[in-house]
């Protein structure tokens, strides 16, 4: 049976991306001017899924109201509250048993970024006839990750939950397929960890003891944990450059929202995407930036940064590799040499130099 259905994660407390995501859920953060979130929806519908069903965190009402029932995408999108509050991305899994209905199943955890398609990913789960398939990537920091065992021939026999002395540099990416049942059971025979919570690398430790029939492939592409700011600021620039042409509407790779009016005197440097009803004068704007609808830039230098929606900047402000939360404004009237500021600012912040 083909996988149609997926689990994407939309919970979560990702302090890493505070004070930003102490307003804003952390799937909702703009890249390349579109909710983190969305890619991962696009990604999966382009690999055959036609249901998804999204874990929130308790009381979660933004997910909801942002992606609706999935005719946007043409398929069937359901929300499911997390009981019992965090135990682990497993522990999500199993929460969605009952939608799930003993098919296989995609599971991709919504903050990762794949560039490029995940079909052949999911055409060599079908054609190696696997139970489940996992997907690693090279990284400089792998106690951070699962991380996979190999034996003396290279065959997988393990996988470590953040080992403090990792065996090689692979990590476990936030895509794995599944074959019908085979996570549930698994599910039933793994316990909680030291740091209380069910771990997905247990699953995979489980059934590979139990021999059952692990494929994995080796992501040589770009991947993408956004666990951290700068994470998420260099996803955005691999996003921006891997844009086709087409989606800008300007030369250079610049996209200008409808009813933005940006002066004479702006030069942009791209790729550069501008939101809705923005307002730019005397500025220069790029590379890599993504400005949110409703800002306001005038006077300032912005390089490699996002910026949410209604943020105004005024002034001789030099930022780069920044991230910026909705409605902040960052006022400069001093006559201070300017230099490149890095800011790290949540919601309704207000910075001002006199």
């Amino acid at each position: 049976m083909k996988i149609r259905k997926a689990i994407l994660t939309g919970g979560g407390r990702a302090t890493r991306l505070q004070p930003i995501t102490s307003t804003i859920n952390k799937h909702l953060l703009p890249l390349a001017n579109k909710p983190m979130i969305f890619h991962a929806i696009e990604k999966v519908v382009a690999a055959g899924i036609t249901e998804i069903f999204i874990n929130t965190n308790p009381g979660e009402t933004e997910l909801q109201k942002y992606i609706g029932d999935g005719g946007h995408w043409g398929i069937s999108i359901k929300f499911f509250e997390q009981t019992g509050g965090p135990q682990g991305i497993a522990h999500v899994v199993n929460e969605a048993k009952d939608f799930i209905g003993g098919e296989p199943f995609m599971f991709y955890l919504s903050d990762n970024i794949f560039l490029g398609s995940i079909q052949d990913i999911v055409d060599q789960f079908h054609t190696a006839g696997h139970d489940c398939m996992l997907v690693f990537s090279k990284v400089q920091d792998p106690e951070r990750f699962g991380v996979p065992v190999f034996d003396q021939i290279g065959k997988l026999i393990d996988v470590l939950e953040k080992p403090s002395q990792p065996p090689n540099n692979f990590a476990q990416t936030g895509l794995y397929l599944y074959g019908s049942n085979v996570f549930f059971d698994a599910f039933d025979h793994i316990q909680k960890s030291a740091r209380g919570e069910y771990e997905i690398s247990d699953i995979h430790s489980y059934l590979l003891k139990q021999n059952a029939r692990v494929g994995h492939k080796e992501v040589t592409g770009y991947w993408k944990d956004t666990g951290k700011p700068e994470d998420l600021l260099h996803a955005n620039q691999l996003i921006l450059d891997h844009m086709d042409e087409k989606q800008f509407n300007h030369p250079d790779k610049i996209k200008i929202g409808a009813g933005s009016s940006v002066g004479s005197d702006v030069k942009m440097i791209g790729p550069v995407i501008i939101g809705e009803n923005c307002i730019l004068k005397n500025c220069t704007i790029g590379p890599y930036v993504s400005i949110g609808a409703g800002s306001e830039i005038v006077g300032a230098t912005i390089r490699e940064s996002i910026l949410l929606s209604g943020v105004t900047i005024r002034g001789d402000v030099r930022l780069n590799n920044s991230l910026l939360g909705k409605q902040v404004s960052i006022v400069k009237t001093s006559a201070t040499p300017p230099a490149d500021q890095r800011l790290i600012v949540g919601d309704k912040t207000v910075i001002e130099w006199v």
